[in-house]
């Protein structure tokens, strides 16, 4: 019986150190783990893209608005920045669960990016808001874009295998004239989205 106890000593040792060694490689992997997500959402960060929809995200968004408000007062051409306020993306989410409120953006990112000029930008600045910088068009241009880009959302819902979602949009434009500063189109923009959304 001593012998037996003596067998199985050497035996429970290994196998705490093994569990041990298993123990201490798993901590490593999380560390490892933890640093690479680090490492990602830094390197999505500084990419400019929102790692939802890969349209641009806010800062990009910003500093192209500074390129086309510039291109347009040096060249004396006039631009657009088009709001898009996805309606009841909060019903989309409570009604189908939060997965189906990210393909709902998902979705209407990739509507937006097919009515654009590959030369124009796209960007989602948050929530359900997105915004287009159109340069090289006129007022009359860009309500008509807004218009389509309205009809285009509304007319092509989500499709999520059980079901489809129709969505809806509120669309506003406000132009970028020459000597417009960054600021100015940005108050105008929201000025006209909040006129859009009394009616």
């Amino acid at each position: 019986m001593a012998r037996r106890n003596d067998e199985s000593e050497p035996q429970a040792r290994e196998a705490r150190e093994a569990l041990q060694r298993l123990t201490d490689e798993n901590a490593l992997l999380r560390a490892a783990l933890a640093d690479a997500r680090a490492q990602l959402g830094e390197a999505e960060a500084e990419s400019g893209r929102d790692p939802l929809t890969e349209l641009a995200d806010t800062r990009k968004f910003r500093g192209e608005l500074e390129r086309v408000v510039s291109q347009a007062s040096r060249h004396q051409i006039p631009a657009a920045l088009i709001s898009v306020d996805v309606d009841d993306l909060k019903a989309v989410n409570e009604g189908h669960g939060r997965v189906a409120g990210d393909a709902a953006l998902r979705h209407v990112a990739k509507l937006l990016k097919n009515l654009i000029r590959s030369s124009d930008v796209a960007a989602r600045n948050g929530g359900g808001a997105f915004s287009l910088l159109l340069d090289h068009l006129d007022a009359d241009s860009a309500l008509d874009t807004a218009e389509r880009i309205a009809r285009c959302v509304a007319g092509h819902p989500l499709d999520l295998g059980h079901t489809q979602v129709r969505l809806s949009a509120t669309v506003s434009v406000a132009s970028i004239l020459p000597g417009d500063s960054v600021e100015e189109v940005l108050r105008r923009a929201a000025r006209n989205r909040e006129r859009v959304k009394e009616f």
